[in-house]
């Protein structure tokens, strides 16, 4: 299901939160648990994820992360002030240092002219650092190839919110 490349990014990455004590959380919609699942399928990967949240639909969002309703609203469930708002939701509703959120247009329907196919946000928590965020703009690849491209980014995300930590400690 998973590329080895990506596999070998979950498994450096699962060893550096390790060797740093840290824990993980997933806030995901347009993914649908890939990203957990990704790091879930790494042997010991229990000793470092903490837990995921599959938040497809908007109450949900809401209901299990903090995210406000007014704020899906004004901005839309694809913006950076919502996957900002997963990822720190993520982060304050478990026992993760790290959470990480992902929340696009896979397609193939559903785009529109501001928010195309292929859009995603993601956002990336931890405790006592900003909240990094990163827009990506795959284009019309394929609901699967944009679904894969987005955990690759998220498992990129989470390495620079980690050495974003180390740097500053």
């Amino acid at each position: 299901m998973f590329e080895d490349s990506i596999l070998r990014q979950a498994r450096v990455l699962l060893e550096a939160c390790e060797g740093a004590r840290c824990k993980i959380a997933t806030a995901e919609s347009c993914t649908g648990g890939l990203i957990a699942a990704c790091l879930t399928e790494i042997p010991g990967s229990s000793r470092t994820f903490e837990r995921g949240f599959v938040t497809y639909s908007n109450d949900a969002k809401s209901s299990l992360l903090g995210v406000p309703f007014d704020l899906i609203v004004l901005h839309g469930a694809v913006s950076e002030p919502v996957a900002r708002s997963m990822a720190e939701g993520a982060l304050s509703h478990s026992l993760a240092d790290i959470a990480v959120s992902v929340t696009g247009v896979a397609g193939p329907e559903g785009g529109s002219e501001d928010k195309p196919v292929g859009l995603v946000h993601l956002a990336c928590a931890r405790r006592d650092n900003p909240t990094l965020h990163r827009r990506m703009l795959f284009g019309p690849q394929g609901r699967q190839r944009i679904r894969m491209l987005s955990v690759q980014a998220a498992l990129t995300l989470i390495e620079e919110q980690l050495q974003s930590g180390i740097l500053r400690a």
